[in-house]
């Protein structure tokens, strides 16, 4: 039975008691060492890329897959049909539109797994691709890994040098820490220009649109950074037809170095999925056999993100525990009702997470002592700004079993997030001052990724968790933050959320992370920061807010969600807006939406991994982050109410 909200029971014990429940749920799912980690899902991409990962794997013999991959890929093609639209097309975010390379990725894999081209769903999804541009309308990493196999004419897609290795300024680390693992390897890959075996007469040319030109597409004015570079790949092919042989094999070695040195204390090269995979590629052009220990152990990291029961199929992108441990301990802390000693095994299993060696931010930061947390389980190589300040505001309200550890692991991390700062006075993701605009022109950019720009988001959130652990108010840092944030508030006063849907998420955390430095609340930009929230409110009480946000430039509207309800309530509260219609109508929403066993359901996708391009399903979000506002809210009307 779902919670009601009864006129006779008032709105703070009906709070108290959704969130108890929503506690109660939330501590049921911490694991026996004190973690959290909550499934994290995606697009069909991944299924499709993994069925094609099969055939460079194990290609078939006479067009006979052998048994077990035939039951993985057969497995994953019904994953990938169970999403199909009414369109025939494929999605790259939950309640949307078809989208041309995930389609065309699913089109790939489909006909590989049997599904001949004739069948009534494939004749469906092929002229929903061709309706959207046919396949040389996809983004470049499908023209590239379809090219692997001869799918797609090598000299149409972007040269991948392995040259960069060896270009002057450090060129590499000016890219973004997931672009960096992605190209080192796909690099090593391209450069041998492998041409794997597909099923005798199997080809894509039914989704290749007639007339529609497979060049890159540059614009018309006689000089920019887009035509430069697209000259620049022209010239790249040249190269790899004409270039000193030594050079290109330093390059390769120099990548191959690279790669297998970022192997060590990680789940992976990057611990996430495309690098991951490109990873053994590169290993099998490189000449390692398929039992050599480095490929074995590249392998089975690989399928450890397949989620494969009974009744279910599919991959996730990496694993969130570091993330969803921070966000579950600090929820539960704020709520009040948590034993001791649930919060204190998790504040202890992430001090033992903590990152002590260098890794690529060191490049800019030499030095700067290690300190801070990956998303991951393990990825030392990238401590991420953001799960850095997650954990430390963990920290704030959590107590782990050792306070003097406890207290050496957080002075380390306030001081690690203070010298990750940019110039401009915004935090990133794991670098800093990544923001070469012009190498988002380079042609394999279309992954809209290759930078590491300063964001809303993390910047009010370092704000929160350095404040949080004693940092000034009055600090150049702090002042330094809050001055970026009122500098790139949108001017309809909302702030654009990088790695949350979208300008909702950026404004929660903008408006967090300027209550926390002490900005006062009737500022201006406070003020209109909460008119905007209040002004996308939709009927039913709660927010929501759709991924073609990103692709609009302006927030969109979607119907309501529980955690685009939490952030537009944990906004205006840190605005000094705690009993408004609008604050409690979202909790009414929060409440009467609950689940009887105190969590809520969502359907759209409100996390962000590539803006335009690549998202997520956070599936801890549902809870948590409703369980925070509840927790605000309730601590607020105290506080008011005495």
């Amino acid at each position: 039975m779902t919670p009601t909200l009864s006129p006779t029971v008032p709105l703070k014990d009906s709070v108290l008691g959704a969130s108890r429940r929503a506690s109660d749920f939330l501590l049921s799912q911490q694991r026996r060492d004190g973690h959290w980690c909550a499934l994290l899902t995606a697009d069909t991409t991944l299924e499709s890329d993994y069925i094609l990962f099969q055939l460079w794997l194990y290609p078939p013999v006479n067009g006979v897959w052998n048994p077990e991959t035939r039951t993985q890929v057969d497995r994953a093609a019904r994953s990938i049909l169970s999403r199909q639209l009414p369109d025939g097309g494929f999605n790259i975010y939950d309640n949307g539109p078809s989208e041309v390379s995930a389609s065309v990725k699913a089109y790939t894999a489909l006909k590989l797994a049997g599904y001949p081209a004739s069948d009534k769903k494939m004749l469906a999804l092929r002229r929903c691709i061709l309706d959207l541009g046919g396949v040389q309308s996809a983004n470049s990493y499908t023209k590239v890994n379809l090219s692997l196999f001869g799918l797609y004419p090598r000299d149409c897609c972007p040269s991948i040098p392995p040259e960069i290795m060896l270009m002057p300024g450090k060129l590499l680390y000016q890219m973004s820490a997931w672009t960096r693992t992605i190209i080192v390897s796909l690099a090593i890959v391209h450069a041998h220009n492998p041409q794997r075996p597909v099923p005798k007469g199997f080809n894509l040319e039914e989704l290749h649109l007639p007339g529609k030109s497979y060049e890159f597409a540059a614009d018309d004015s006689w000089l920019t950074w887009r035509k430069a570079f697209v000259h620049s790949d022209k010239i790249l092919k040249l190269w790899e037809n004409y270039g000193f042989a030594r050079i290109r094999r330093s390059a390769i070695r120099k990548c191959e170095h690279w790669m297998v040195e970022r192997f060590k204390y990680s789940d992976g090269l990057g611990a996430i999925y495309p690098p991951m995979m490109y990873a053994v590629m590169a290993l099998d052009v490189l000449g390692y056999p398929a039992n050599h220990a480095v490929r074995v152990e590249a392998l089975r990291q690989f399928n450890n993100l397949m989620c494969d029961t009974q009744d279910k199929f599919f991959i996730q992108p990496c694993y969130s525990p570091i993330w969803d441990t921070a966000i579950a301990a600090y929820a539960l802390a704020e709520a009040g009702e948590t034993p001791a000693a649930r919060l204190a095994s998790a504040t202890d299993w992430m001090i033992g997470k903590e990152i002590r060696r260098t890794g690529d931010w060191s490049v800019k930061r030499p030095s700067t002592e290690p300190s801070g947390w990956a998303f991951e389980y393990n990825n030392e190589h990238y401590p991420d700004i953001d799960d850095t300040a997650m954990v430390l505001l963990a920290f704030s309200s959590a107590q782990g079993s050792n306070s003097q550890k406890q207290r050496a692991s957080t002075a380390r991390a306030v001081n690690w997030l203070l010298d990750m700062q940019g110039r401009d006075g915004g935090w990133a993701a794991f670098d800093v001052d990544n923001n070469w605009q012009f190498l988002n022109n380079v042609p394999f950019a279309d992954h809209n990724a290759m930078l590491d720009p300063n964001c809303a988001d993390i910047t009010g959130r370092v704000l929160e968790a350095v404040v949080a652990h004693g940092v000034g108010q009055d600090h150049p840092a702090v002042r330094q933050g809050v001055a970026w944030l009122e500098r790139n508030q949108e001017s309809d006063g909302s702030w654009y959320g990088r790695w949350g849907v979208a300008y909702i998420y950026g404004t929660c955390f903008a408006l967090r992370g300027m209550a926390a430095a002490g900005e006062d609340n009737h500022e201006p930009h406070i003020q209109r920061a909460n008119e905007w929230l209040r002004s996308i409110q939709n009927a039913d009480g709660g927010w929501g807010e759709s991924c073609a946000s990103y692709d609009n430039g302006i927030y969109t509207e979607a119907h309501s969600t529980p955690s685009q309800t939490a952030w537009a309530l944990m906004g205006l509260i840190a605005g000094g807006d705690t009993y408004s219609s609008s604050v409690l109508n979202g909790i009414r929403y929060l409440v009467k939406t609950q689940r009887p066993d105190g969590n809520w359901d969502e359907d759209l996708s409100t996390g962000t991994g590539f803006p335009k391009v690549f998202y997520l399903n956070y599936h801890n979000y549902r809870i948590s982050f409703p369980l925070i506002a509840l927790a605000a809210f309730s601590k607020h009307s105290e506080t008011e109410r005495a």
